[in-house]
């Protein structure tokens, strides 16, 4: 229980240092991501990449400034526990108008965790739960932005509506002919049935900021008639002369759903008060924890937080079982997973059998590649958690010998808890090769179309998958395919493809073995074939539309292209979808 009285005067010291921190860093996170706007009308892809890399980075490195600050100015390790207990009290006090309280308790967590250490399992003083509501926070300051603007289109009807909107923004790039792209939005939107029975009573709310990612700027917004709601999102490109043009329209939950995918990078938005923007996003998005919305605005320590959260409560309400997860089960990652809970839990096993030339800490770099990787979709975002009690009770017995007798070093029991030192968190998808496996022949063919898509879409943003089985690959809700297994990826242009030498003789040629040297990075795509292509339907399917997967000349052409400085286009929408930029 929290002290009523506050009697230490440190306390409030340590607890404005730790705002003062948090401050600085949604300061620089604000700012980078405002900065997105000029970069998108640059036209400076690279920029646009170095900056959400770096951003990624801007939360560890202001929680590491904060603890050593806190150490050197208080002895912060060696402070009671009593102590911390009224400092976090005065922390809740000093957020009672702040715009950003649930980031701020958040940071709170991290620094003191960071401090303390294992000491946090069971105490007083972090946010277990929220201490302060986010509940309608807006900035009432004069001049201050709102979060969404509202349009009311019965006087000037939908179509000066909609071109007033994108005007706001107020983008330093002319369009190439946004009233042509006004009325294809228009005519898009009337195709659905629900939207071309609406008359009248037209109110359209949009975002007070463009959503920016890769090469394309998206307004995020929606259409309100009476008790009917329409969400939609805009998607804002450059042509080839460096003109804007709107290229398709998205609307629906669904598909503000694949926008907003776990598999994507993460936004760049600037937000004054992101507990409304995610208030507004998850009234589009009902179906979608806020958890992932805000890990997609890129406050992804907030998200692994909510996360938590969400897993903690799900463990309190059920009472089945973690199990070793169904699959092939893998060589480097020991993989389990809740039935109930859509998430699998992976761990990286103490050793490794001899085709695996690896190390625990490359497996890791891997990971954190991908996290600050453009994932286009085709990549799940993970979650890493270090020092993760759950109750052991709720494993079965043969996880818990197969957690024994490949992870030791991550094992630790504490009371009643099982503890994970280290761990990985993903969305739980079917694996690609069991989908296969129960598929007619209309999924077949979709799957691996998907497959050889994903792998392509890859390519483009310079991934090797390394292990391109079936197994490694999932099938998501939507139907896509995802890849999520990473301990073998490298990027294209550190790779050398090759083809495979002609035998120099018979010998060769009946040889079973390997004849010919292979460097550590060289790939040979002929060589696929054998591995993917055994079932006669999936060998049908994929040599009908990627059969160049199997040529060394497709891998190194991208390779050349990458290294030109060439940045790939991500549609988060079928091809179909698009408008384009030239008039129809």
């Amino acid at each position: 229980m929290l002290p009523q009285k506050l009697t230490d005067a440190r306390a409030y010291d340590i607890a404005s240092a730790l705002l003062e921190g948090f401050n600085k860093h949604y300061r620089l996170f604000r700012a980078t991501s405002a900065a997105a706007k000029r970069r998108f009308e640059a036209a400076d892809w690279h920029g646009q990449q170095r900056a959400q890399r770096e951003r990624i980075e801007f939360y560890d490195q202001r929680v590491g400034e904060a603890a050593a600050h806190l150490q050197e100015a208080f002895g912060a390790q060696h402070l009671p526990m009593e102590l911390w207990e009224q400092v976090k009290l005065h922390y809740i006090g000093l957020l009672t108008n702040h715009l950003q309280p649930e980031l701020a308790e958040t940071f709170f967590n991290s620094v003191c965790t960071r401090i303390l250490h294992r000491s946090y399992f069971h105490n007083n003083f972090i946010f277990v739960r929220p201490a302060v509501s986010t509940e309608y926070i807006e900035n009432d300051e004069p001049g201050a932005t709102p979060t969404f603007r509202s349009y009311y289109p019965s006087s000037d009807g939908l179509h000066d509506t909609f071109v007033r909107l994108i005007h706001n923004f107020q983008l330093q790039r002319p369009f190439e002919d946004l009233a042509r792209d006004v009325r294809r939005v228009l005519a898009e939107l009337a195709r659905d049935a629900q939207v071309s029975r609406w008359r009248t009573n037209f109110q359209v709310q949009v975002l007070a900021s463009l959503f920016y990612r890769n090469k394309g700027a998206y307004v995020v917004g929606r259409i309100i008639n009476g008790f009917n709601e329409m969400p939609f999102a805009l998607p804002i490109l450059h042509n080839a002369k460096g003109q804007l043009y709107i290229d398709a329209v998205l609307m629906g939950a669904d598909d503000l759903q694949v926008l907003f995918s776990f598999a994507r990078a993460y936004f760049m938005v600037d937000m004054e008060v992101p507990s409304a923007y995610v208030q507004f996003l998850r009234s589009l998005m009902p179906r979608k924890p806020r958890a992932e919305i805000y890990s997609a605005l890129g406050l992804q320590k907030h998200g692994k937080n909510l996360f938590y959260r969400d897993l903690l409560y799900h463990l309190r309400h059920s009472s089945d079982k973690f199990r070793i997860a169904p699959g092939i089960k893998g060589m480097v990652m020991l993989v389990f997973d809740l039935p109930s809970y859509p998430f699998v839990f992976k761990l990286i096993k103490d050793y490794y059998p001899p085709q695996k030339d690896t190390t625990r800490e490359l497996i890791q770099s891997k990971y954190l590649l991908v996290k600050q990787h453009d994932r286009v979709g085709r990549m799940a975002d993970t979650l890493e958690f270090s020092n993760v009690a759950l109750p052991r009770y709720r494993f079965e017995e043969e996880l818990i010998r197969e957690l024994q007798t490949f992870c030791p070093s991550l094992l630790e029991t504490q009371g009643e808890d099982l503890i994970l030192r280290h761990v990985y968190i993903e969305r739980r998808m079917v694996p690609l090769n069991l989908y296969i496996q129960e598929a007619n022949s209309e999924q077949l063919e979709r799957a691996v179309l998907e497959y050889g898509n994903a792998i392509k879409d890859l390519v483009a943003a310079n991934i090797f998958p390394g292990d391109m089985l079936w197994k490694n690959f999932g099938v998501t809700r939507h139907g896509k395919v995802v890849f999520y297994d990473y301990d073998e990826i490298e990027y294209i242009t550190d790779c050398n493809f090759r083809r495979v030498p002609e035998p120099r003789n018979e010998e060769d040629e009946m040889s079973g073995e390997i004849w010919y040297q292979v460097g550590p990075r060289d790939v040979f795509p002929e060589t696929f074939a054998p591995f993917l292509l055994g079932h006669s339907g999936v060998r049908e399917v994929f040599m009908r539309h990627h059969a160049d997967l199997l040529d060394p000349a497709f891998w190194q052409a991208h390779k050349e292209r990458i290294q030109q400085g060439h940045v790939h286009d991500v549609f988060p929408y079928e091809v179909h979808r698009r408008f384009g930029a030239a008039p129809p």
